[in-house]
């Protein structure tokens, strides 16, 4: 189930992980996470269905002092209440938004795959405030990084299971139930992948 190779080339960037039951590391328990870059340098990704419990869209454009107090009046219920998700346990003070490629500031967003974007800048906190784009995205604060050759080796040894990509899990499936759509894709149970992960 999960894939292994020597190829320099080899890369998951734009596809997801999900631990193994017997990776031991409690951060990352039932997480699916987004890898947004894999190469030669290391890799970086962000987990997508883990939240940040007393913290919503509103309170960060508050903190960072996003818009004027008349423009707060106007955003929607729905996007001052947004979560936002715990990304990863490295520079947790720092913000990033998966996007749809319909938005763009200043070619500062990067480009992960033709679908997916990311920013990390306050312009687009202000264009998912009050500018109701781009169509899809998620905010997340910290990221998960690999240092070089350390994900393929923990991917060696079996820690990771890789997904591929699927927009419904990125943007649409309600955050408890996305370690359970990963594992679907895959076609395995948590009661299958337990026994596996005992017979390894």
């Amino acid at each position: 189930m999960v894939q292994k190779s020597t190829d320099r080339d080899f890369s998951l960037k734009g596809e997801f992980l999900v631990p193994m039951p017997l990776m031991g590391d409690e951060r990352f328990f039932e997480s699916v996470i987004y890898v947004v870059d894999h190469g030669e340098e290391g890799a970086m990704a962000l987990i997508v269905n883990q939240t940040l419990q007393d913290l919503r869209f509103e309170d960060v454009l508050r903190d960072l002092e996003v818009g004027a107090p008349d423009k707060k009046i106007k955003i929607s219920s729905k996007i001052a209440r947004r979560h936002v998700l715990r990304g990863g346990p490295v520079d947790r003070a720092r913000g990033f938004v998966l996007h749809s490629p319909d938005y763009e500031s200043n070619n500062s967003s990067l480009e992960v795959t033709k679908d997916i974007h990311l920013s990390a800048n306050v312009e687009i906190l202000r264009a998912i405030a009050y500018e109701d784009k781009p169509e899809k995205a998620i905010f997340a604060l910290g990221y998960c990084g690999w240092s070089p050759g350390q994900l393929e080796q923990e991917l060696a040894q079996n820690a990771w299971l890789t997904v591929p990509y699927d927009a419904e899990l990125l943007f649409d499936v309600p955050l408890e139930a996305r370690y359970e759509k990963a594992l679907q894709i895959l076609g395995v149970s948590r009661a299958s992948l337990s026994a596996y992960s005992g017979n390894a």
